[in-house]
């Protein structure tokens, strides 16, 4: 007898046989007249910043986050940093950092974009453009193509992906590992939004990246799967960040580079101190550790951008997960960072203070961030920053100190 598949039954299983698997990485370098290091880090899916950097003290964060808050103070709680904000426990190296006046903590931010596409917010994030798909050059690119070039050797092509924020006149070189996900990140993000207001499938495709059962180690069974993905993704990323240290750190060698990571979208089960958003930030931490070590001296030259397309809702959703938002949290580490604080115009988290009653209102765009790194720390002149980096952001100053002087 002849069967068939409807549409809907044949990309459920799809999605849930091959999201599980979604864990990639890959490295673009790019060479620049300056000794200064930059490293562009895009978490794709939308970090949860109000999770990643809970603002534990303000009154309305637990009401909102339910079971998935974390604790001011006692077991399992945030690592403290200010008299507000938190780590999550798994970001033991970024609290570190933040002590040593390394790390400085960006809340409240977003580009320009408003809307809750993964791949239109990735668009704009990645090009610098005020709208999604305003051009097919990427801000970073266009900043490196502003410096004077410099003779020696560039980068040296070990890959062939080169993600949209470093493609443009900069000669760019990729490297991404030997092993292939099964979905990659620009197909599930565009999977994502295709489903996106359809419950069903939205909740398969959360479920398929990580399911009750990976991110609980409850049972005997689980808990090597578990450990396995734990693994995998700090394995991942750690290569990845030993690899553009590799680069980096050499005398000869580029002075730029850019690593992406995917599966930061959490809709179902995304855990507190533990889950999967947990492994997840464990294995971001310990592919930043990586990094420091691996570039020894030249950590202190070293400036690392840590940003995601957009937030997510400042409420927990009917599968315990968090959907689609606005305001974020982005991180800005290393040794030339002026850190040990938290840069944040604080919108609050009262219901009448929510963007559209639902987000985290920004309040700061993210270009003013990257525009004081540019400007400081590459010395990419700032009349190019307005007009050529990130087009039409005249009325966007640079945020200033944010490099060590």
């Amino acid at each position: 007898m002849k069967t068939s598949l409807s549409r809907r039954r044949f990309l459920e299983a799809a999605l849930f046989t091959g999201a599980t698997s979604v864990v990639s990485s890959r490295l673009a370098l790019a060479n620049a007249a300056t000794d200064a290091r930059f490293v562009f880090v895009l978490l794709r899916g939308a970090l949860d910043g109000l999770s990643a950097v809970p603002p534990v003290g303000d009154p309305g964060y637990a009401a909102l986050r339910g079971q998935i808050a974390l604790a001011k103070s006692g077991a399992d709680s945030a690592l403290p940093i200010d008299g507000t904000f938190g780590l999550h426990p798994a970001l033991g190296f970024l609290h570190s950092s933040y002590q040593a006046k390394q790390l400085a903590v960006i809340h409240a931010v977003a580009t320009p974009y408003r809307e809750r596409s993964h791949f239109d917010g990735q668009n704009v994030l990645e090009s610098g453009a005020a709208r999604p798909h305003d051009g097919n050059s990427g801000w970073l690119n266009r900043a490196i193509a502003t410096l004077p070039a410099r003779a020696g050797e560039g980068g040296v092509a070990l890959g062939a992906n080169i993600p949209l924020a470093m493609r443009g006149p900069a000669e760019v070189a990729s490297w991404s590992p030997t092993e292939i996900a099964s979905l990659d990140e620009e197909t599930l993000a565009r999977l994502t939004d295709l489903y996106a207001q359809d419950p069903l499938l939205s909740k398969r495709l959360a479920e398929g990246l990580e399911s009750d059962a990976i991110a609980t180690d409850s049972a005997s069974g689980v808990a090597g799967r578990a450990a396995g993905l734990r693994r995998d993704f700090a394995a991942r990323y750690t290569a990845t960040a030993r690899a553009a240290a590799g680069f980096l750190r050499r005398d000869d060698g580029p002075r730029v580079a850019m690593f992406d990571t995917t599966g930061w979208d959490t809709h179902a089960n995304e855990g507190g101190v533990q889950g999967q958003l947990a492994l997840r930030l464990r294995g971001l931490d310990a592919s930043m550790a990586a990094l420091k070590k691996s570039l020894g001296p030249v950590w202190s030259r070293t400036v690392v951008m840590i940003a995601t397309e957009f937030g997510r809702t400042a409420a927990v959703n009917g599968t315990r997960g968090t959907d689609h938002g606005t305001g974020a949290a982005a991180f800005l580490l290393g040794g030339a960072v002026a850190g040990g604080r938290v840069i944040a115009d604080w919108p609050g988290l009262a219901r009448a203070s929510l963007y559209e009653g639902r987000d985290l209102k920004p309040t700061l765009d993210l270009r003013a961030v990257l525009k004081g790194v540019m400007q400081d720390h590459l010395a990419v002149p700032g009349r190019m920053l307005d007009s050529r980096v990130f087009p039409e952001s005249g009325a966007v100053r640079p945020l200033q100190g944010l490099v060590r002087s």
